[in-house]
Parts: structure tokens; C-alpha cells; sequence
């Protein structure tokens, strides 16, 4: 009979229906693994679901009953593809569950920001406006989004999701090119002209060797609109501590992070010590996660699971030859 572990149940809101796979099999499913529980917890299974537990490759030579990994998130840089290659494992992620969740998420940053959300909030209930006399105040500027041009870096799915959004609010979106290299397609916009003219600059590339710190002081500096800065994309596409230098210096004017360069973050982390500021709004990697789209991904994970068993895997990132189940 198939063994099926899943990993890490806590990555999944309590909320979401854990409907199992077709078939008879043997489940097995944990809240949480440590890197030093995996193989023990894995042995003998032929189907392993991780969202965040890393699977490496001195991990996988001692599984080899392993056949069918299926990541319950579209990026998998927390499997060794390459020995997966070549222990014969196949590996499936799952893809589009965030087309709704992650752009909404994103624009509420944008609106939050732009209209001073946060600041105005807070005086409510510091009780300035009961103090004021009158019945507004003017602490914090309050900008329309019509007319304002919003920078996308990252022109995938979620990035021209959100520039749908932003064009059905009259914002103008401007997909950027790669950075440092010449533009050759009229539908996108250099880079460092994108820095240097857009109103809000919103993240949506994954983060490689190219892309990290894509962000830094240098690129801060070439803002010339003192934009809003969004990043709902991957910690690490912005430098943290040059964004809060860039704050420091009125560089830009305001920040909106869903994701950080270590999650949860560390004690440390530059961002934590500007939380109070009514321009900086952090939220802890939540934006991928509404409950549709919770629901939507795990229908995907098993999916995958019962393409694969059926010999006909889907969304694979590595398709390895199939190897008989035990």
C-alpha cells in the first residue's frame, strides 16, 4: 500500500478541508518537522508533501522507497531538484492557486499606504481626533491612486494580475525590463527608467542569484518620485537594511512588505525596528494565503498526487522515469 507523509500541516490554515487522495493508502501527516526528524518520519513512504521542510540530497540517498515529491507551494527551492534527477523522484508543484489572493493583497497594500491608513488609525486611537475641535485632521498625506504609475517588476502572472487591478483604479502600470539589459519588447519599460518615473514600485520576480538585492541603496537612489515600495514577491529581492536607510533619508515614501530574507524573521531583522512608523506596514507572509486560495492549492497537492500514482504526473519540476512502488 502507498505511503503518503505529509511534512508540514502548519503551513496550511486550520480551515482548509484536507481531502485525501482516491484510492487505499496509508496517511500519515505531521504539524511540523525538523530537518533531523525528516528521514525517520519518511521511511518506507513512496509520497512525501512538504511546503517549507527542505529535502536535500543527503536527505534523499537514505529514502529509497521515495518516488513522488509534491511541493504545497509554486516555489520549490526547498528541494534538491538535481538528486531528485537522479534518484529518480519526481517532483510536482502546484501553480495559479494565488492569481486572486496575492495581487488583492497587494493593492490593499498600496491603498493602506497611499491613503495613510495606518497613521490616521492610530491617532483615533491615541485620541487626537477627539482632541482636534474639528471634524478631520490633516496629519498624514492622502494621495489618489488615478493618474499614479505603478512600476511591476516581475511581469508573471501575478504581476499582470495586479496591473489589471491598478488600471481599473486609472493607475498607469509599467511592466520593467530586466535589470541592466536593453529593452527589446515595446510592452516593457527599462529598468531604471521604471525607478525613476513610477509613483509605487510593486515586486513579483522570484528570487534567484540575479534578483537578489535586485533593490539596494543605488536603486533607491534613482527614485527620483519618492515612490511606495511593495513587496508581496520573495524576501530578498530588496536589501532590508538599504530600504530602511531609504526610508531614513526620504527616499521613498513608504514601504509594504509581506515577505522578509528569513521567516520568521530574526530579532535582528532591520524591519522590526521601524514597525511603528505610519508609512511601513509588514505582514507575515500571509498574502498568498485566503482561504480560497488555501483550499485551491491543497486541491492541487492532491491532484498531483493522484496524477502521479496514475503514471500521468502533472506540473512536474522534475520528471524523473518511474520507478515501480513498492
Amino acid at each position: 500500500m502507498t505511503r503518503i507523509v505529509f511534512l508540514d500541516r502548519e503551513t496550511i490554515g486550520p480551515s482548509v478541508n484536507l481531502n485525501r487522495p482516491r484510492g487505499d493508502h496509508d496517511w500519515v501527516c505531521y504539524d511540523a518537522t525538523a530537518e533531523d526528524q525528516v528521514v525517520e518520519r519518511l521511511q518506507g513512504a513512496q509520497v512525501a508533501i512538504t511546503n517549507k521542510v527542505p529535502l536535500r540530497r543527503a536527505t534523499l540517498e537514505q529514502l529509497p522507497d521515495l518516488r513522488f515529491i509534491t511541493v504545497a507551494a509554486t516555489g520549490y527551492d526547498v528541494i534538491d531538484t538535481a538528486a531528485c534527477a537522479e534518484l529518480g523522484i519526481t517532483v510536482s508543484n502546484v501553480r495559479g492557486y494565488a492569481v486572486n489572493t496575492v495581487p488583492e493583497h497587494t493593492m490593499a497594500l498600496i491603498l493602506a499606504l497611499r491613503r495613510s491608513l495606518v497613521g490616521y488609525r492610530q491617532d483615533v486611537m491615541d485620541g487626537q481626533w477627539q482632541a482636534s475641535g474639528q471634524f478631520c485632521f490633516f496629519n498624514h498625506p492622502i494621495r489618489d491612486l488615478r493618474g499614479s504609475r505603478i512600476g511591476i517588476i516581475g511581469a508573471g502572472t501575478l504581476g499582470r494580475s495586479v496591473a489589471k487591478l491598478a488600471e481599473a483604479f486609472g493607475m498607469i502600470p509599467l511592466y520593467a525590463g530586466r535589470k541592466g539589459e536593453r529593452v527589446r519588447d515595446g510592452s516593457y519599460t527599462p529598468f531604471d527608467e521604471v525607478l525613476e518615473t513610477a509613483d509605487i514600485i510593486t515586486l513579483h520576480a522570484p528570487l534567484t542569484d540575479t534578483t537578489r538585492d535586485l533593490i539596494a541603496l543605488p536603486e533607491f537612489r534613482k527614485m527620483k518620485r519618492r515612490p511606495l515600495v511593495i513587496n508581496t514577491g520573495r524576501g530578498g529581492l530588496v536589501n532590508e537594511a538599504d530600504l530602511v536607510t531609504a526610508l531614513d533619508e526620504g527616499l521613498i515614501a513608504g514601504a509594504g512588505f509581506d515577505v522578509l530574507t528569513q521567516e520568521p524573521p530574526a530579532d535582528d531583522n532591520p524591519l522590526l525596528t521601524i514597525l511603528d512608523r505610519p508609512n511601513v506596514i509588514l505582514t507575515p507572509h500571509v498574502a498568498w494565503a485566503s482561504e480560497e486560495a488555501m483550499q485551491s492549492l491543497w486541491q492541487q497537492v492532491v491532484d498531483s498526487i493522484e496524477a502521479f500514482l496514475g503514471d500521468e504526473p502533472v506540473r512536474t519540476v522534475v520528471h524523473a522515469k518511474r520507478r515501480d512502488l513498492v
